[in-house]
C-alpha cells in the first residue's frame, strides 16, 4: 500500500510538471519532476512527463535558463538549482544544451562567479559526452591555455581535466591523448611549485590521480625539483587532505621508480636537511615518517643511514633548543617502529629521550612517546632497569597500558588515536589481554570512544585490532600440523636437533579467550560492529568478520549476538562482491559466512527470519553453501590439509534452516545449488563431516527436490540411495540414525523402494535397523519396513512384501515388538506385520 501511494504521488507530481511547463513555470516544473523521478523513476507516466520537459525548445530548457540567470545576473539560487539538476538521477540535458551551458560559464572570468560554477562544470562533464569531447578538443588546441581557463574554477573542474585525459573514448588517438596527459601532468607540478598549498592540494589531486593510473608513463617527468615540492607537501603542519594526496603521489612514484627513486629520495632529503633551518628539518622528518607506511623499505634504508642519523640524533636530545621539531621527530620514530632493524635503533639510541618526553613533554608529545615505547616493548620486552634504551619503571609495558586505558575514561578524546594505536600493539601480549578484558569500565569506555570516532578510519581500524586481539583463538592444529610446526620453528640449524617448543600461555588457551569474548559482548561490542557494517570499509569489514567469528564460537553467546543484529550484519559481509566477471568471494566473505554458520547452528530460524519481512531465510543459504567447497585460492598439502571446521559448522547450520517448518525455500535452494558439494561430503573420510552431511540430507527429504534426487527412478538416484543404505551400517550411531530417517521418508515412494529392492543387501540393511538396541534406530527401520508392506503398490508392492518375507522380516518384526515398549515402534510394527501374515 505504501509503495502504491508513493507511485500515485509521483504520477501526480509528473502531471503537475507538465501543466507547469505549459504555463511557462519551468523552474517549478523541474522541481516537481525531480521529486517524481526520485519516487518512481520507472513509471511510464513519469517518463513521459520527463521527455516532454526534457525536449522542449533549446532556448526554453530549464538547465539553460538557470545557467543563463546564474552567469548574467549572478543569481546564486539559480546556480544551485542547476547543480541540483545535474545531480538528480534520471535528469540529463540534451548535448547541445549542455554545451551551451558550459559556454555561458566559460564566457565569464573564473573569479567573477561563485564556487557553484565548480559543481555545474563537474556535473556537465560527468553527464555529457559532448562536454568531455569539447574538453578534449580544447586540450589538443592548447593544454596550457585551457588549463589556465579551468584550473581556478574549483577542485571539481580541475579534476575534470584528469577525467578527460583518462577517457580514451574522446580522443582521436592514444598518441594524442598521451601527449596531452604528459603536458597536463607537468602543468599540475608547475602549479604546485607556484601556488604552494593555497588551493588545498588542488594540484596535488591532479598529480595523484594521473599517477594512480599511468605512473609508469609519467614517472620520468618528475625531476628533482618536482619530487621536492611533492615531499614538501608531507609537512605535518599542513592539512591532512594535502598530506594524504602527497603520500599517495610519493608512494606511486617510488613504486615505479624503484632504486632510482630511492636514491633520488635520499639525495633530496639530505639536501633539505643540509639547509639546517627548523622549517626544513620539520619537512624532512615529516616526509620520511609519511613514507614509512607506504614504502617501508625505502624509508628504512634512509632512516638507518649514517648521514640521516647524524641529523636526527641531535634533535632527540634533552638539550635541543628547537621544541618545534619534537613532534615530527616523535612521529618519525613512531612510524619507524614498523621495521624491525629501525625499531632496534629506536630502542637503543632514542629510548632514554622517549622516556624523558613521556614524563616531561606536552600532552601530544607525551602520548606519541608512549605509543612508540609501547611498540618497542611489545616486540622486545625488557626487565625494568635504567640506562639508555632500557625500560624505566614509568615506561614499563604495564604502566604504558595503564596510561592508554586511562585516556579512554577522559571526556576529551583528542589523544584517543595515540592511546588506541598503543593498545593495538601491546594487546598482542597475553598479560595485556587479561588486563584489558578484566576491566569492564575500560571496555565500555573504549567501545564508546570507538563509536565517537567512526569517521576516522585509522582510529576505527586500530580499535578493531584491539578487539580482535582480545577475542582471537589459537589456531586448531592437527597432531601432524603441530609436529611440522615444531620442526619448522624450533630446529637448531647448527645441530639439526629439535628444541622443545615453548609452552602456550594459559591466558591464550580457549577457556581464557572464551571469558574475554563474553566480557567484550557484555561491554556492548555489537553496537560498534553494527555501525562498522553501516560504514562498510574493506579494511574494517574483514576485522569485523574475524571478531564475530570468534564471538560466535561459544554456543551460549549466539542467541545474544543474533538479538543484537549479528545475522543481518554477517549477511551483508558474506554477500559476494560483484565484478565484471560475476560474483567473487574473498577472505572476508568466507570468514563472515563461517561466523554466520556458527550463529545459525544454535538459533531458532523463526526468531531470525520472520515469515514476512527481512531478512529472508534464503539469504543465508548461499553464504553457507560457499563453505562446502574448497576455496579456489587454497593451497592444500599433507602438512596443511583443508580446514573442515567451517564445512562441518555450515552443514549443521543448513540442517537447522532445513528444519524450518513454515518455509521450504531454504531446503529447495540448498538442493538446487549445493547438491554436488553435499553429495561429495557424504563420502567424506572425516566421520563428523559425514555425519553432518547425512543429517542435512535427512532434513532435505522434506522438500520435493530432495526426494527427487533419490526417487526419480534414474540410475544416479539409485546410486545415491545405495550410499544411504550403506550409511545405515556405519560405525557412527548418529550417522546411522540420519540415514535411517532419510530412508524412512524416501520409502514412501515406489521408485525408492524399487531401488532398495535392486540392491543385494538393501532389505537386509533395513531389517538390521530393526534389530538395533537404540529405539530411535529401531523406529526408523520399522517405518521403512511398514512402507514396504503397506505403501508400495502394484508389482513393486508385491516384490517388496516377498523380499521382506524372504529376508526373515516376520521374525525380525515379531522379535522387535516383543522387545520394545516404545508406542511409536509398536504401532508401526503392527502395521508392517499385518500385510505379511
Amino acid at each position: 500500500m505504501v509503495q502504491a501511494t508513493g507511485e500515485e504521488r509521483a504520477v501526480h507530481l509528473a502531471r503537475e510538471a507538465v501543466e507547469l511547463v505549459d504555463a511557462g513555470h519551468r523552474e517549478a516544473a523541474s522541481r516537481n519532476l525531480r521529486e517524481a523521478l526520485s519516487i518512481a523513476p520507472e513509471n511510464p507516466q513519469v517518463k513521459a512527463a520527463f521527455l516532454k520537459v526534457q525536449y522542449e525548445d533549446k532556448d526554453g530548457h530549464q538547465l539553460l535558463d538557470l545557467c543563463r540567470r546564474y552567469t548574467t545576473q549572478n543569481d546564486e539560487n539559480a546556480g544551485k538549482e542547476a547543480a541540483i539538476y545535474l545531480r538528480t538521477d534520471g535528469l540529463k540535458a540534451p548535448e547541445s544544451v549542455a554545451l551551451e551551458c558550459l559556454g555561458l560559464l566559460l564566457a565569464q572570468r573564473p573569479h567573477s562567479l561563485s564556487a557553484t560554477q565548480d559543481e555545474i562544470i563537474s556535473g556537465l562533464v560527468r553527464q555529457n559526452v559532448s562536454v568531455r569531447q569539447y574538453f578534449s578538443t580544447q586540450l589538443q588546441t592548447s593544454v596550457t591555455a585551457f588549463f589556465d581557463e579551468i584550473y581556478d574554477r574549483g577542485d571539481g573542474a580541475a579534476v575534470c581535466l584528469d577525467t578527460v585525459v583518462l577517457d580514451p573514448t574522446v580522443w582521436t588517438s592514444e598518441e594524442t591523448r598521451s601527449h596531452c596527459e604528459s603536458e597536463l601532468f607537468q602543468l599540475f607540478i608547475a602549479k604546485l611549485m607556484e601556488s604552494g598549498h593555497d588551493l588545498d592540494g588542488r594540484s596535488l589531486k591532479g598529480i595523484t590521480r594521473l599517477l594512480a593510473v599511468h605512473a609508469v608513463e609519467l614517472e620520468h617527468l618528475i625531476d628533482d625539483e618536482g619530487l621536492e615540492v611533492i615531499l614538501s607537501s608531507l609537512d605535518n603542519r599542513l592539512p591532512l587532505e594535502v598530506r594524504s594526496q602527497a603520500t599517495l603521489a610519493t608512494a606511486k612514484y617510488l613504486e615505479v621508480a624503484k632504486e632510482t627513486g630511492e636514491k633520488k629520495l635520499l639525495t633530496l632529503i639530505m639536501s633539505i636537511l643540509g639547509k639546517s633551518r627548523v622549517s626544513d628539518l620539520i619537512v624532512a622528518f615529516s616526509a620520511v615518517a609519511a613514507i614509512f607506511p607506504v614504502a617501508p623499505s625505502a624509508a628504512a634504508n634512509l632512516f638507518l643511514s649514517e648521514e640521516f642519523m647524524a641529523f636526527l640524533l641531535p634533535m632527540a636530545s634533552r638539550d635541543t633548543k628547537s621544541k618545534k621539531v619534537e613532534v615530527p621527530v616523535l612521529e618519525l620514530l613512531n612510524a619507524a617502529c614498523i621495521n624491525r632493524p629501525c625499531r632496534e635503533v629506536v630502542s637503543n639510541k632514542f629510548g632514554e629521550w622517549l622516556s624523558h618526553i613521556l614524563t616531561n613533554g606536552s600532552d601530544n608529545c607525551s602520548e606519541l612517546a608512549a605509543v612508540t615505547l609501547a611498540k618497542v616493548r611489545a616486540s622486545e620486552p625488557e626487565k625494568p632497569s635504567t640506562g639508555n634504551g632500557k625500560v624505566l619503571e614509568q615506561d614499563s609495558e604495564s604502566e604504558l597500558v595503564h596510561r592508554f586505558m586511562g585516556l579512554m575514561s577522559e571526556q576529551k578524546v583528542e589523544h584517543n588515536s595515540h592511546a588506541i594505536e598503543g593498545l593495538a600493539y601491546t594487546s598482542v601480549k597475553p598479560s595485556v589481554k587479561d588486563q584489558l578484558a578484566n576491566d569492564p569500565v575500560f571496555l565500555r569506555n573504549f567501545i564508546a570512544a570507538m563509536k565517537q570516532n567512526t569517521s576516522d578510519s585509522s582510529v576505527l581500524y586500530g580499535g578493531l585490532i584491539v578487539v580482535l586481539n582480545l577475542t582471537k583463538f589459537l589456531p586448531n592444529l592437527s597432531e601432524e600440523q603441530k609436529k611440522m610446526a615444531q620442526l619448522k620453528d624450533y630446529a637448531d640449524p647448527s645441530t639439526g636437533k629439535v628444541k622443545p617448543a615453548p609452552a602456550i600461555d594459559i591466558r591464550d588457551e580457549d577457556e581464557a579467550v572464551l571469558a574475554r569474548c563474553a566480557a567484550v559482548i557484555d561491554a556492548g561490542i555489537m553496537t560498534l560492529l553494527v555501525e562498522c557494517g553501516r560504514i562498510s570499509l574493506p579494511s574494517t569489514n574483514e576485522l569485523t568478520a574475524k571478531i564475530l567469528q570468534s564471538l560466535a564460537r561459544p554456543s551460549k553467546s549466539r542467541g545474544t549476538l543474533a538479538q543484537q543484529g549479528a545475522v543481518k550484519l554477517l549477511l551483508a559481509l558474506a554477500a559476494p562482491k560483484q565484478s565484471s566477471s560475476g560474483p567473487v568471494t574473498n577472505e572476508t566473505t568466507r570468514i563472515a559466512s563461517h561466523a554466520l554458520a556458527r550463529i545459525l547452528i544454535s538459533v531458532d530460524p523463526s526468531h531470525v527470519f520472520p515469515s514476512s519481512g527481512f531478512p529472508q531465510i534464503t539469504s543465508a543459504v548461499r553464504p553457507l553453501l560457499s563453505l562446502l567447497s574448497s576455496p579456489e585460492t587454497a593451497s592444500l598439502s599433507a602438512d596443511q590439509p583443508r580446514d573442515l571446521l567451517p564445512v562441518f559448522e555450515s552443514l549443521l547450520a543448513l540442517t537447522n534452516l532445513a528444519s524450518y517448518p513454515h518455509d521450504d525455500s531454504a531446503p529447495e535452494l540448498t538442493v538446487r545449488e549445493g547438491w554436488s558439494a553435499l553429495e561429495d561430503l557424504l563420502l567424506s573420510s572425516n566421520a563428523r563431516v559425514q555425519r553432518a552431511s547425512c543429517e542435512l540430507v535427512c532434513n532435505l527429504m522434506t522438500c520435493e527436490s530432495g526426494v527427487i534426487k533419490f526417487a526419480d527412478g534414474s540410475k544416479q538416484a539409485a546410486q545415491r540411495l545405495h550410499i544411504l543404505l550403506a550409511l545405515t551400517d556405519a560405525d557412527d550411531a548418529p550417522t546411522r540414525r540420519a540415514a535411517g530417517g532419510a530412508l524412512a521418508m524416501l520409502t514412501e515412494f515406489d521408485a525408492a523402494i524399487a531401488a532398495v529392492l535392486d540392491r543385494p543387501r538393501g532389505v537386509e540393511l533395513l531389517l538390521g535397523l530393526c534389530q538395533e538396541d537404540d529405539d530411535a534406530l529401531v523406529h526408523r527401520g520399522v517405518v521403512c519396513v511398514r512402507n514396504f508392506t503397506c505403501i508400495a503398490t502394484g508389482d513393486i508392492g508385491t516384490r517388496a512384501k516377498a523380499a521382506i518375507r524372504a529376508a526373515g522380516g516376520i521374525d525380525v518384526l515379531t522379535a522387535c515388538l516383543k522387545k520394545t515398549k516404545n508406542q511409536a515402534v509398536l504401532q508401526a510394527g503392527v502395521e508392517a506385520l499385518k500385510p505379511l501374515i
